[in-house]
């Protein structure tokens, strides 16, 4: 299943580039602005609950630390780099089904901000779901992956059975 975790890795750090290609580069850049990603958030709606929003998220989850502090790329490209080795670590060792796809969904995802870091020096957020006025942060397909993941490796922890072989 290690295999698989990693495939999944991969597919997540590929889809979740190319749709931030999509909307950084074509949906969100209208005609006529220069070259540089880092314009006017543009707003498109696409349901009564859902838009299509352009944020650059220099920090972590939900804005932590977005205080546009030169280092934060950097450190934060670090930081998740280490974590990645440990969770392959972890891979390496993990059984069954459910724990390599979780721990795949989440290194796919916490590797595809490291690119954006890396590109752009901060995180490309764009989806964005709200109701009766109130907003969840905006976010993207990387950061799904690694909220999918975390829930993965929770109920797994919850609801899968002691080996008894282990004592």
């Amino acid at each position: 299943m290690r295999k698989l975790g990693l495939i999944l890795a991969a597919l997540v750090i590929v889809f979740d580039q190319l749709t931030k290609w999509l909307i950084v580069e074509t949906v969100m850049r209208p005609d006529g602005v220069a070259d540089t990603p880092f314009y006017t958030p543009t707003h498109i709606e696409v349901t009564p609950f859902f838009n299509l929003v352009m944020t650059w998220n220099r920090g972590v989850s939900f804005g932590i630390f977005n205080d546009h502090g030169e280092w934060n790329a950097l450190a934060l490209s670090v930081l998740s780099v280490v974590i990645v080795v440990v969770l392959l670590v972890w891979m390496k060792k993990a059984a069954g089904h459910v724990v390599p796809l979780a721990l795949g969904s989440i290194i796919g995802g916490a590797l595809g901000n490291v690119v954006d870091r890396v590109r752009w020096g901060a995180v490309a957020d764009f989806l964005d779901v709200h109701a009766m006025g109130w907003h969840w942060p905006a976010f993207n397909l990387a950061d799904s992956a690694i909220t999918i993941g975390a829930i993965l490796l929770v109920l797994d922890s919850l609801l899968s059975r002691p080996n008894s072989d282990k004592n």
